[in-house]
């Protein structure tokens, strides 16, 4: 054969296939056939480089990334591709990772493969809100660009690891999280067969800045070359912690230097426990953990909410008196309320002008006098908040020395740590403030009980004006006599119950329930009442009850009773499908003035406020406990004088009850004692 032939015969060897891999590759590989493991490179053997830290979570253990320097987060692409500089046509990458909740709008990158001359990423994988985005830089189109291969509905901010492997070949993309079916996506543009990776860094968990580093925990980031991971991934029994290769810092057994002497770097835990009051629970304290020592339970922020853990189950076994709070006079309300990183707070409506009502603070497991604020025969204290701004509102039933009649609402001085005037408001024998929001606009309704001898007048709905920081008459609506407003919510759905008490000839009027709609408060269903007092809303379960206070029974074109104050209260629940609230159960009560509902443990119940029997106010008010189908029966009798008020509370000490005596200078805090 002529040394022409025989060139040739080598030429069409290697054209058939004999030297040449699909895409014109050499047929050498550029790196190993076996998984090779990025996170490693960048954890040194004899330690954890700056910017990385352990964390072991559900008893995984994780690298944090808080470099501040993103850079030192990196290494040269040459560490993995020994051979030659080209990245594999086919591959996978495994990655095992906790993530943590991405704002809207927001990527994270898990990994990316730059040029030391360019901004562009030429192989990268970054996360978003239940979203993962393969990018890729395709180098044989003209000028290149960069390709992004979108897997939608990957949902992995749920507190938990989860194993993640992409495939790569060709046009086909495969996304399989956790072993379940696996997400594919097949485009018009390859995955480049020849992608140059020459003088090219990896940087793990961002791309050469600090904007989009990975914020959660990664135990597992492995390229696989020419092969599909998900075979060897998916036999695993815990998947989402499957590995082929985790540095030896994330390994079950630590791993000894060679003096024998313990590792530099600590193994810790993001699993913080709180001890002390009830924390908040908001995103930034999501997976943190709460310990409840008076009830002997553990809780777990959800990012809103504490769930229970591990909790004792109290039970209620009886009530004993806890401290006699002597006040200015006789009290009409009670309001109990929380200032943020001030304490906790009690504030009495005294009858008695001189020397007006007070407020008191909790301090060593007792409340003592705080601030003394003039009052003109208050009635009822509102606390609320809009934003950051507190608010404490006094319900004024008589007028003040010049005549004036108006209630004011004080604001609270973060300086002066008191309550100062913010704004007064004329009202008419006030009897209760009621603040809520609806729709993100701030509400405040007045119960106006009487003008003169009238007991049929307006009571009145304001809104906050944001521009002049002031309340302002939003809508009014008619009440007679009414003494107490409850706002509720259902759903969507808003609503304002008003209790009517007498129409200046009878207590025996209906009280009636409003329903928000259309930027207004519209009837929605009006309720039979006997002097009604005041409306309590609760929910057990997904059932919605309100209950209402009765205090006493008088129609003077009616002949009159044995005794008007021996009266049943009623309890109704919502209908959903009457799309009203039905009588669920009567309760005989004395004159009952407030009704106040709380928990402890599994078990609800319901305090109500005798006053009056129509013999004496040394009358005992009585605890109920929710029996299911039995509602609500009497459980504890309480002794009490002229009770007006009722308000439970919570401190880390234990759970507590305290009410205001309508006939005597006198309010009791009760502690109960559980089982």
């Amino acid at each position: 054969m002529s040394a022409s032939l025989l060139l040739w015969a080598v030429l069409l060897h290697w054209a058939s296939g004999g030297g040449l891999a699909r895409g014109g590759r050499t047929w050498q590989h550029c790196t190993d056939l076996r998984p090779l493991d990025i996170l490693s490179e960048v954890v040194p053997a004899s330690g954890l480089a700056r910017g990385l830290r352990v964390f072991q979570v559900q008893g995984v253990r994780g690298l944090q990334l808080a470099a501040a320097w993103p850079r030192a987060l990196g290494f040269p692409a040459s560490r993995l591709f020994v051979h030659c500089d080209r990245f594999p046509e086919e591959f996978s990458i495994i990655v095992t990772l906790r993530v943590l909740d991405v704002p809207a709008k927001r990527n994270e990158y898990i990994f990316t493969l730059m040029a030391e001359e360019s901004p562009s990423v030429l192989v990268g994988l970054r996360y978003a809100p239940s979203k993962l985005h393969f990018l890729f830089w395709s180098q044989e189109r003209s000028s290149g660009w960069q390709t992004r291969v979108t897997f939608r509905n990957v949902s992995l901010a749920d507190s938990r690891w989860h194993t993640l492997v992409l495939a790569v070949s060709g046009q086909s993309f495969s996304l399989t999280v956790d072993c379940s079916s696996p997400k594919d996506v097949v485009l018009e543009t390859p995955f480049p067969a020849s992608l140059s990776v020459k003088r090219a860094r990896f940087y793990l968990g961002n791309r050469r800045r600090r904007k989009g580093l990975f914020t959660g925990l990664l135990r597992q980031l492995v390229l696989l070359p020419g092969a599909d991971a998900t075979p060897r991934i998916c036999p695993a029994v815990n998947f989402e912690a499957a590995t082929l290769s985790i540095p030896a810092v994330l390994q079950d057994v630590p791993v000894k230097s060679a003096s024998n002497e313990v590792l530099k770097y600590p193994y810790e835990t993001d699993m913080k426990v709180t001890l002390g009051s009830r924390p908040p629970c908001t995103k930034q304290e999501k997976a943190q953990f709460w310990f409840n020592a008076p009830r002997r339970g553990l809780y777990l922020c959800d990012g809103s909410t504490w769930i229970s853990m591990l909790e004792a189950k109290q039970r209620l076994d009886y009530v004993e008196e806890h401290q006699s709070l002597v006040t200015n006079s006789e009290t009409m309300g009670i309001e109990v309320f929380t200032i943020p990183k001030v304490g906790l707070f009690a504030a009495t409506a005294n009858r008695y002008t001189p020397p007006g009502s007070a407020v008191y603070k909790w301090t060593d497991g007792k409340f003592v006098p705080y601030q003394n604020i003039p009052t003109y025969q208050a009635q009822s204290w509102k606390y609320f908040t809009i934003g950051k701004k507190i608010f404490l509102a006094v319900a004024n039933f008589e007028q003040n020395d010049r005549g004036q009649e108006f209630s004011v609402i004080y604001k609270w001085s973060h300086r002066k740590e008191k309550f100062i005037t913010h704004q007064r408001i004329t009202t008419h024998s006030a009897r209760d403030w009621e603040a809520f929001v609806i729709e993100g606009e701030a509400f405040l309704a007045v119960v106006n009980h009487r003008e003169g001898n009238n007991h049929n007048i307006d009571s009145v709905i304001y809104r906050w004006n944001p521009r002049t920081g002031l309340f302002e008459t939003n809508q009014t609506i008619p009440t007679s006599g009414a003494y107490d407003w409850e706002f509720f919510t259902i759903g969507p759905y808003s609503f304002l119950a008003v209790a009517n008490t007498f129409n200046g000839t009878s207590t025996k009027i209906y009280s009636h329930i409003y329903i928000w709609l259309r930027g207004s408060f519209q009837l929605f269903q009006s309720i039979l009442t006997f002097g009604a007092a005041d409306w309590e809303v609760f929910h057990i379960g997904d059932r919605v009850f309100l209950a209402v206070a009765n205090s006493h029974s008088y129609d003077s074109g009616m002949p009159v009773p044995s005794n008007f104050y021996a009266i049943n209260s009623s309890i109704y629940e919502l209908n959903v499908t009457a799309q009203m609230f039905v009588k669920f159960q009567d309760l005989l009560t004395y004159s009952a003035l407030d009704w106040e509902f709380f928990s402890m443990g599994d078990d609800s119940f319901l305090v109500v406020a005798n006053s009056f029997d129509g013999f004496t106010f040394s009358v005992n008010s009585i605890i109920y406990r929710w029996q299911g189908y039995e509602g609500f029966v009497a459980v504890h009798h309480l002794p009490t004088v002229g009770c007006r008020d009722w308000e439970a509370f919570n401190t880390t000490e234990g759970s507590y009850l305290i009410y205001s005596s309508a006939k005597e200078p006198l309010s009791k805090v009760l502690k109960l004692k559980t089982t």
